[in-house]
């Protein structure tokens, strides 16, 4: 079989890094372009690459993923068979699945809009009770996350592309100043994750933020 063409368009630390760490876990060859934030805005022809103007976009040969938690998933499955996702008869799929969305539909977006109304916005723009609004919204539904969590994993009682997903809601959450709603836990989960040797290539090959 032929190595696949696998290219991936990211920016430093943002959702995409989900496409990056799961490439790097399955040690699979990619290019990687690295693309200054917000790409819509400050990268020419973005708009051409992906017509949602955003980031990641996988390409594989002609094919085009681009939305963070079907990537992983796609590679694991397209490219398997592995570990890193869990198979229909399994008793874990269903938190495997779930796990997989709920990183970004659940956890992520309330941060997103945190950002929006407290980083990312014109200073006359910027709407510190909506912030905090969706910054407490975020934390309530991590805090019922970890209810539904196994003792060490999301899933399957073994690292996936479950993990990834909602790894990298944390990873975004305790680099935002959103600490306080991580709790000891779910520190103690994501420092798991940070020693992977997947994640440190992954935040090795995208180098430093533009």
């Amino acid at each position: 079989m032929l190595a696949p063409m696998l290219t991936l368009y990211h920016c430093h630390n943002a959702r995409s890094f989900r496409a990056l760490w799961a490439l790097e876990e399955m040690g699979l060859p990619y290019a990687l372009h690295v693309l200054p934030f917000p790409p819509r805005k400050r990268h020419e022809g973005m708009h051409d690459l992906n017509p949602l103007g955003t980031i990641p976009v996988l390409f594989d040969d002609d094919l085009r993923l681009t939305e963070s938690v079907a990537i992983p998933h796609y590679l694991a499955t397209k490219y398997g068979p592995t570990d890193l996702a869990v198979a229909p008869h399994e008793n874990g799929y269903a938190a495997y699945l779930n796990f997989l969305v709920m990183g970004e539909a659940t956890l992520t977006f309330p941060q997103t809009i945190h950002l929006r109304y407290a980083v990312f916005a014109r200073p006359e723009e910027r709407r510190p009770e909506i912030a905090r609004d969706y910054a407490e919204w975020f934390g309530s539904r991590l805090r019922n996350a970890e209810t539904m969590m196994g003792p060490h994993y999301a899933a399957a009682d073994r690292f996936t592309m479950a993990d990834i997903s909602v790894g990298y809601a944390l990873m975004l959450a305790l680099s935002v100043g959103l600490e306080e709603f991580v709790s000891d836990t779910m520190r103690a989960y994501f420092a798991r994750l940070e020693q992977r040797p997947a994640f440190r290539r992954a935040i090795a090959a995208q180098g430093k933020p533009a």
